[in-house]
């Protein structure tokens, strides 16, 4: 059987201008993807991992034949996303974002019905299909499948919109991070149906996230992204023994009285490991060092020093074994995504 979904040397650019002086423009050519490479299997989840602006969205749009590449080639369910485009839509289903497409002043139930009416599907087989959905999203227990869309939550609007990308049963799903902004509960229903999707039902599942945890709960393998590169592409665990014998040091500090690139600065001049720093949902600093093993002590106590004295408090302080958020630190140099 060949491949779900076959990316060879796939390139794509985009004219920009950049503004000199009050009334000039300058003409730029920003290359979004550069020659990116992979492949993914039916039955498996194969995520696409990266921060904002690595490529992720473009090379779903390649695929989804909402956009033509510039050079390399893209074959999904065995055609070519150019010149059998048709084709290629009859056997995916594809979510870009949640929020989008759907009538305000259509209830759940009849979006559905109406976009099964645009893709063929009739009376008694839409019928059963619009109500099969409802059940499996979740939609129905919850008692929304009647109510007008712009009553929806963004996770009820998530769980419709992957309703409609299996709308015709499609063997492939491309999904542009199907969980984003969705609360707890909500993201992890979301991952379970989809591990349900490809286990059980044999699907192929391409999607695209920049949450860390996502990747590593349900994707077979990733291709991490960066700047329209992929960098590194396998399994979760192979990819994490790229980082072995290394030890994470994570503290959680509050009061940051300068900006966090600085304090990443100061503290990667002082030790020997890679540094990460971003601000959880509570404004707490989290730092992340990727140690050698044998080093985490020194390297600890240097950090600590360091925030001390930039009056940061230092609130909590553990050893972790790497994640795959340590592996894109490791690889890109970058502060995680």
């Amino acid at each position: 059987m060949a491949e779900a979904i076959e990316v060879k040397d796939l390139t794509k650019r985009y004219t920009s201008s950049l503004k000199k002086g009050w009334f000039r423009r300058e003409k730029i050519i920003v290359k979004a993807l550069k020659k990116i490479s992979f492949n993914v299997k039916y039955g498996e989840v194969f995520g696409l991992l990266g921060p904002n602006g690595a490529g992720k969205t473009t090379t779903v749009k390649i695929l989804a034949t909402l956009l033509l590449p510039d050079g390399g080639s893209a074959k999904v369910a065995g055609y070519d996303v150019v010149e059998f485009s048709s084709i290629v839509r009859n056997n995916i289903g594809v979510t870009l974002t949640v929020e989008k497409g759907f009538f305000w002043k259509l209830t759940g139930r009849e979006n559905l019905k109406y976009f099964g009416m645009l893709m063929g599907i009739r009376g008694d087989k839409l019928n059963r299909r619009v109500n099969e959905l409802l059940n499996i999203l979740g939609l129905e227990r919850l008692g929304v499948s009647d109510k007008f869309y712009e009553e929806y939550s963004l996770g009820m609007k998530a769980r419709l919109s992957l309703a409609r990308a299996l709308l015709k049963d499609p063997p492939i799903l491309i999904l542009d991070e199907p969980t984003l902004g969705l609360d707890p509960p909500s993201a992890r229903a979301m991952r379970e149906l989809l591990i349900k999707l490809a286990k059980e039902d044999g699907k192929a599942i391409l999607l695209t996230t920049h949450n860390m945890f996502e990747a590593e709960m349900i994707c077979d393998r990733v291709a991490i992204i960066d700047e329209g590169r992929i960098i590194s592409l396998g399994k979760v665990d192979e990819l994490k023994r790229m980082v072995a014998r290394r030890v994470i040091i994570d503290i959680v500090a509050s009061g940051t009285p300068i900006g966090i690139d600085a304090i990443k600065d100061r503290i990667s001049e002082m030790i020997d490991g890679n540094v990460g720093l971003s601000m959880d949902d509570k404004g707490r600093l989290r730092i992340r060092i990727l140690s050698r093993a044998g080093s985490e002590e020194s390297n600890l106590a240097e950090a600590i020093k360091i925030l001390s004295n930039l009056s940061i408090r230092v609130n909590r302080v553990r050893l972790e074994e790497p994640t795959l958020e340590d592996v894109f630190i490791a690889l890109t140099g970058k502060s995680g995504i």
